[in-house]
Parts: C-alpha cells; structure tokens; sequence
C-alpha cells in the first residue's frame, strides 16, 4: 500500500513540475492512475469523482491558507460526508468559502440575492460571487490556493460554469493555484444547441461562446477557458484538475446530491436541458410542485388534460409560474432519464398550441439570454421546423464540437 502511494506520490510531482515550466500556464491533470488510461477499460467499476482522491490535493495544502468554492454537492465517499469538514478534519487552514447560486447549502432560490454570511455548521466565512463581490480581490489575495468543487449538469445556461470563469480570472489576477476537482458530467453524452458568438447574449445564463449543452466536464471546460485564453487581457490561471476515475463521456452517471432545489433526481436533471429554454415563457416548468423540470403546464386547457397546481416548496416559493392556480400540460414523470436528450419538441408544441402567440414570449430578452442567440426565438415564431432550427446551427456545431476535442479529458461519446 505504501509502495503504491509513492508511485502516486511520485506521479504527482512530476506533473506539478510540468506544470511550473516556462512562462505560459499549463493545466495539470491529476489521476490515481496514468493520466492517459482509456477509462472505457473500466467497464462496471466504481465511479470515483475527483474530491474522493485526497492523497492527490491534501499534500498540495499543507501548510497553505486555503479558500474553497463550494456548496452541498461538494461531498466525499459513500457516506457523502462534505468536502469542508474533511478539509478540516484533515488541519487544512481554511480561510472562507464562496457560494455560487443556490448558496452554499443550496437552499437559495433561483437568481436569488445573498450577502456574505457564515456557515452556520464550520463557523467558515461564506462569500458570494453570484452577482459580484466588491471585495473578492482582497479576498482571494488572501490565500495561496483556491479548490473548486461542484457539480454541474452540461447545460450553458446553469450558472456553476459562470462561477467557475469567475473564479478562475480571480486567480488568473493573483497569481494562486486553482485546483479543480472534477465531477461527471450527467449530460456529458451530448453536445447541441445553437453556440453563442455575440456578446449581446453574454450573462449569467451564457458566459461562454460554446453550445448550450457543452458536453464538458468542469475540468474540461476550466482546460478550454486556458487554452481558447477567455480570460480578461488573456490570462490563463495556474489549473490542476484532479480527474474523475473510471468514467467516460458515454456513461450515464445518476447524482448523489441534488445540484439545485429545482432539479431533485436524474429525470430533471436530464430534462432541464430541453424544458430550461420555458424560463423565458410562463410556462410553468413544475416548480412549487414535487415534480420540477418532470410537469408542463399553463393555466388553459388547450396545453392537456394533465394537471397540477404549483405551490410552495423549499426553494422554490419566490419565482414560481401558475402559483396557486390550476394547471393544464403535460406529464413527463415516466420516462427514462437515461433515453433523455435535449429536444425542441416540447418547446414548438407548447409555442403551436398557444392561442395568442404574442404572448408566449413573455420574456424574450431572458429568452434570448438563454438561447444565446436571438434567432432560434425567431424561427419559432417564423413557424420553422426542429429540423430546419437544428440545420441552422449545425455549421457552428461542427466547429465547435472540433474545439472541444482538444480539452477533452474522458474518451468522448461519438
């Protein structure tokens, strides 16, 4: 056992050596095994994601302050234990956490304001990046490395990516070490959407000029910020990402912590893809309900005979469509999250049955923001066909898809 260590050990400092050579920065990959090991060898073995590997990035911190970015998907082992506590446990100076969307504990709503706070369990400073923080310069320049840990889901528009930029330019700036831990991509076997070019359609919800459903994992996508130099005045930040064992773009991989309150099992979390774009409508998408991102619904018969009426639940109470009233759609509970791939069927159906179509666009600027574009807005009212919108971006699909070979970190799924 001890043997192995070293050799692991061994296999580490030479990367970390690697990656301090030259001027430019380079991002180190990090593996319990050699880091090109094809993991579709793996069949049937135990998917380990990259904060189970501690003897890779618990050396790298002692004797370090240490500041984390985090919430409740940030877990470690079978017994989910919470990534900070393990820190602790371990006498790692940790010095704060930030909080993406959601909060640190994710229990903040969607697009929901939160200040600076601490964690009422560690007692470690909690401060936000989402919406900005005018002190987060000083904050970062107070530590030597920064850990990023969450789980995303594959989708442009989920605003962990955001925060992982964000993060990134921080320690692009000061000079400090990024360690990625990286996490399956629950998504990652596809890549689709229009790509966003321009910067019109830049926000929270389309940071980056990549499709709307990336196909990358954080660590991938923290390797193509680096190398397509996205960061301000083309910095690139000091990155090594631990990767996930004995995965693969074609896996399914079925979280073992909710992302965020409105994505509670593996059905929504596949769905969101295709039923994410209806935050631009208002139509509701099940929040307020048990079953967010697996209902459609409107308050008019004309959109089905299923039925539910949204309420409150825990974070989901502030920004819920049809609240209190009756809603007719469609039920999605009962199909197969694994056989669940993005689509603008849902989307055309509801747009065609709408009465008034004028108004189905309740938001298009959000809509727009989401779509990264404003055309495919167009060409839904323009009446066109999934057929003929696919068409339209399958050009700057092929282009993109070419760049992300480069980053990719797991055997792809095509």
């Amino acid at each position: 056992m001890m043997k192995h260590t070293l050799l692991r050990l061994t296999f580490v400092v030479s990367l970390l050596s690697l990656a301090s050579c030259g001027n430019a920065r380079r991002t180190a990959v990090l593996n319990e095994t050699n880091a090109m090991d094809d993991v579709k060898g793996s069949v049937g073995a135990t998917i380990i994601p990259g904060a189970d590997q501690l003897s890779l990035y618990l050396p790298q911190l002692k004797g370090k302050k240490v500041g984390i970015m985090g919430n409740q998907t940030s877990i470690v082992g079978d017994d989910k234990k919470h990534l900070v506590d393990v820190l602790l446990e371990n006498k790692v100076d940790l010095k704060f956490a930030f909080a993406p969307e959601h909060g640190f504990r994710g229990n903040v709503e969607r697009g929901e304001k939160f200040g600076n706070d601490i964690d009422q369990k560690t007692g470690l400073p909690l401060f936000t990046l989402y919406g900005g923080n005018k002190k987060q310069d000083s904050i970062v320049n107070s530590i030597d490395v920064m850990i990023f840990d969450l789980q995303d889901v594959g989708a442009r528009f989920y605003t962990y990516i955001t925060s992982l930029h964000r993060v990134m330019e921080l320690c692009a700036k000061h000079n400090k070490k990024l360690i990625v831990l990286d996490r399956p991509n629950p998504n990652g076997d596809q890549v689709d959407g229009p790509v966003r070019h321009d910067d019109k359609f830049k926000s929270d919800v389309s940071w980056h000029k990549i499709a709307m459903i990336h196909g990358l994992t954080i660590g991938e996508l923290a390797q193509m910020i680096n190398g397509e130099k996205w960061l301000e005045n083309g910095r690139q930040a000091d990155v090594q990402v631990v990767k996930v064992q004995n995965w693969d773009h074609a896996k399914m991989y079925d979280l073992p912590v909710i992302p965020s309150p409105s994505l509670p099992n593996q059905l929504s979390v596949r769905l969101y893809l295709s039923l994410c774009l209806f935050e631009g409508t208002d139509i509701s998408v099940g929040r307020g309900t048990d079953w967010p991102f697996q209902v459609l619904g409107y308050t008019n018969p004309v959109y089905g005979s299923f039925t539910f009426t949204p309420g409150e639940r825990h974070g989901m109470s502030k920004h819920v469509e049809g609240k209190g009233a009756m809603n007719y759609g469609i039920d999605l509970r009962s199909l197969n999250p694994d056989k669940q791939k993005f689509t603008l069927k849902y989307l055309l159906d509801f747009y065609n049955k709408t009465p008034d179509k004028t108004t189905f666009f309740a938001r298009p600027e959000f809509f727009d923001k989401l779509a990264g574009t404003d055309l495919l807005r167009k060409q839904i009212i323009a009446g066109e066909s999934e057929g003929q919108i696919r068409a339209s971006w399958a050009a700057d699909l092929k282009v993109y898809k070419q760049m992300r070979k480069k980053y990719l970190l797991y055997s792809d799924f095509e």
